[in-house]
């Protein structure tokens, strides 16, 4: 036997990352592991001592295969930011002093941005104080905005969601004879990747989006009234995609310039809904027109049954590469996507350093945003791959089934 696992999962949640999990339990059984254990609600509830035995609970082929089709965080997440070592050494004793309990050799964490800074901290701290255990960051985020890698899994199965969900509310903003503005929230905040995947609507039978907008430039009211009031006149339905992230030249954000409660997280980030809203009830005050707003929400990040096939098994793959780099002596990385190929599309993996992953933001290069609110074709190339096939779900008595870490 090789020692002891343990995996958790932090952050934002996506339709896949349970298949990093997978890969993670699977790989590491597979060569040895003696025990996988799950953190249960991330590094703070290993804080709290929460953990399961995961062999206790995916017992067969059959979980394996539930668990890969099955949204959100089956071990579920947290957003907790470990203090900085100098500031707080006590709270890294007392992770260690669990692992040193539980003879953890591997430490795997699965999440974006935020959680690569704890494995940083984590590895930074063992080498510290000479521990054995090596620590691994497993790639997840539908934000698409971790950098060095070419791409986020998570990221192509929203990014599928959101193309087709366009499509869908284009033909329904269509069906009336007189025009309608129908403004749709996408997800995120500093990075304008899922946003931009409404580009993929656009095709041989779809109109397209009007207008994107994006958090990478600045968001003049003015000239996005201007570009409504152009559409309008054309006669028929606009439909525009805007970020939730959107910012006007001062730095607030577009949902700020209307009435909110205001909720900070412990990484600082503050919860954004609102800005469809005030941008569709701005429209119809000054144009009298019919005007939708439309957030999508959770269900870009949540929408198991529409899973591109290329997402869920590379996300698989990320895990199974992290359990085979640790168990090959490497600590301190995280496992990058790299794209070798776009015809045929073919990516592999290799490992980096967390140190130039963590609190660093991967944005949409401004080359492959236009001047006429829209994106450029290489944008949609580099999408496009990534939302390719599907992974139908297992479905009993007319619904997905999904594997429940309480059953």
């Amino acid at each position: 036997m090789i020692g002891n696992v343990i995996v958790g999962q932090s952050g934002g949640p996506t339709s896949v990352i349970n298949s990093s999990l997978a890969g993670v339990f699977k790989t590491a059984k597979d060569r040895g592991a003696k025990k996988v254990y799950g953190m249960l609600h991330g590094v703070k509830g290993l804080l709290d001592k929460q953990y399961v035995d995961l062999s206790e609970k995916i017992k067969t082929d059959i979980d394996i295969d539930l668990l890969k089709r099955t949204p959100s965080s089956y071990l579920g997440s947290c957003r907790y930011k470990l203090p900085e070592i100098g500031e707080d050494r006590e709270t890294y004793d007392k992770i260690f002093k669990i692992l040193d309990e539980l003879e953890i050799k591997y430490f795997f964490y699965i999440g974006g941005n935020d959680s690569m800074d704890t494995i940083k901290k984590l590895s930074d701290y063992g080498l510290i104080i000479n521990s054995d255990i090596r620590f691994m960051g497993v790639p997840k985020t539908i934000d698409n905005d971790l950098a060095v890698t070419d791409h986020t899994p998570g990221y192509g199965s929203a990014a599928k969601f959101i193309a087709s969900t366009m499509k869908e509310i284009i033909r329904d903003g269509l069906v009336y004879d007189y025009p309608q503005v129908t403004v749709v929230e996408i997800m995120g905040r500093n990075a304008g990747w899922l946003t931009a995947a409404a580009a993929l609507a656009r095709g041989e039978d779809c109109e397209g989006v009007d207008l994107i907008y994006l958090p990478e430039k600045v968001f003049d009211i003015d000239h996005f009234m201007a570009r409504v009031e152009e559409k309008v006149g054309d006669g028929r339905s606009v439909v525009v995609a805007v970020s939730e992230g959107i910012k006007v030249e001062d730095g607030r954000y577009v949902f700020e310039l209307a009435d909110h409660v205001e909720f900070v997280d412990a990484f600082g980030h503050k919860q954004l809904a609102g800005t469809a809203k005030f941008l569709a009830d701005k429209i119809g005050a000054a144009y009298g027109v019919k005007t939708r707003a439309i957030e999508l929400a959770t269900l870009q990040r949540c929408a198991a049954h529409m899973t591109s096939r290329t997402d869920i098994t590379e996300a698989f793959n990320v895990g199974g590469a992290a359990v085979k780099a640790a168990f090959e002596g490497e600590s301190g990385k995280v496992v990058v996507l790299k794209r070798v190929c776009d015809d045929p599309y073919m990516c592999i993996t290799e490992t980096h350093d967390v140190h130039q992953i963590a609190n660093i933001e991967k944005k949409i290069p401004l080359e492959w945003i236009t001047d006429d609110d829209y994106v450029t074709m290489d944008l949609i190339h580099y999408i496009r791959p990534l939302i390719q096939a599907e992974l139908s779900p297992i479905m009993v008595d007319g619904l997905p089934r999904h594997l429940n870490i309480n059953m």
